[in-house]
């Protein structure tokens, strides 16, 4: 199992004893900081293990050298690269795409909704850019910042986002859905008065509207609005998750893939919500192929919400025979092709070099 790297982009390799590979891009955002747990503490262990114990075998690495004392997004970033990877190789060993390993693929075509990364600009340029990203890519659902993030109940401006949710409405019309996400800007009261705002305009749902680790003031927030309440892209821990869909804490869990640990991990989180009667959705990362692992992970969880986040593509070479990978009338196939269904430029990959923690 090797890491390259390519500017700033990642790759993982991992081949197995019979020549057989698979290939993954990981979160470079953070693997750029996260590297030497993956080369010291996640790598070293996979190599000689059978693929096929896979799911076992995430828990022995969990348990392996007090591996569980890193647990957070430093040790699960690296988890999910070398996942994604073993993953990729067994589905191009048996012909099988990743739905169709991970339970079975339900769907390929998957609506996805634009999200927005600002937070600060005035509510005229923020409207501005989100016709930008609808014009773009035809999505019939978007996505955008409130509050101040993590930031005691203060706006990034002075009453931005009391005039940036009733204007986003009035520009887009009742036919747009919309979403928005506080990032854990707001304490519980003050969380359920920017959610009573966001159900006057018929939002469809909230995410994370306080700070993400209070999951008892998350609870009163989604109990207190009929806004669906969305939370899940910091969790890490299966047991909390557990407790949140036990107690309905929230709505809509949203895990995120590499954040979480892989596909492994954050079906189970989807199950659960399932056997609850609750959705999910995965939080997409804005780094490696985030768009891609989301719309694939949306095309075998049985509860999905109507619309995947998309947030555009890493500098990655790449191309498929069974998706153009694009979206087109706000909509992305996802392919079909064995493991992820994609080719890596091998251009790019010879090009990468490998990386070692000397």
């Amino acid at each position: 199992m090797d890491l390259l790297r390519n500017r700033r982009e990642f790759l993982v390799r991992v081949r197995s004893s019979d020549g057989a590979e698979g290939i993954a891009i990981p979160n470079s955002m953070h693997m750029i900081h996260t590297y030497p747990i993956f080369l010291n503490r996640v790598a070293p262990f996979f190599v000689g293990k059978d693929a096929r114990d896979l799911e076992g075998l995430l828990w022995e690495l969990y348990r392996h050298d007090d591996n569980y004392k890193y647990q957070g997004l430093a040790l699960w970033v690296c988890v999910a690269a070398a996942e994604f990877a073993v993953l990729d190789l067994i589905g191009k060993v048996a012909g099988k795409s990743l739905g169709d390993l991970l339970g079975g693929t339900l769907r390929r075509d998957i609506a996805v909704y634009r999200a927005s990364g600002n937070r600060g600009n005035s509510p005229e340029e923020e409207v501005a850019y989100l016709q930008e990203i609808v014009a773009e890519s035809g999505a019939k659902a978007l996505k955008f910042r409130l509050g101040g993030r993590m930031n005691k109940n203060v706006d990034s401006r002075p009453g931005r986002t009391e005039a940036l949710i009733p204007l986003v409405r009035k520009t887009f019309g009742a036919g747009m859905t919309l979403y928005a996400d506080s990032n854990s800007s707001y304490d519980a009261t003050e969380a359920i008065r920017i959610g009573r705002l966001m159900e006057e305009h018929e939002y469809a749902f909230y995410e994370e509207p306080c700070q993400f680790d209070h999951l008892e003031e998350t609870k009163a927030v989604a109990d207190a609005l009929r806004i669906p309440v969305a939370a899940g892209e910091q969790e890490f821990s299966e047991d909390r998750f557990l407790w949140t869909i036990a107690n309905r804490g929230v709505d809509v869990v949203q895990p995120d893939l590499h954040y979480y640990g892989g596909f492994i991990r954050s079906m189970r989180v989807a199950r659960m919500a399932h056997e609850a009667g609750m959705l999910c959705t995965p939080h997409m990362s804005g780094s490696g192929l985030g768009y891609l692992d989301a719309a694939h992970f949306a095309s075998c969880i049985p509860n999905p919400v109507p619309f995947t986040e998309y947030k555009g593509s890493a500098d990655v070479p790449i191309s498929s025979e069974t998706s153009s990978l694009k979206v087109e009338a706000g909509m992305i196939r996802v392919p079909s092709g064995p493991g992820f269904g994609i080719f890596v430029d091998p251009s790019f990959v010879r090009e990468s070099r490998k990386v070692t923690t000397n």
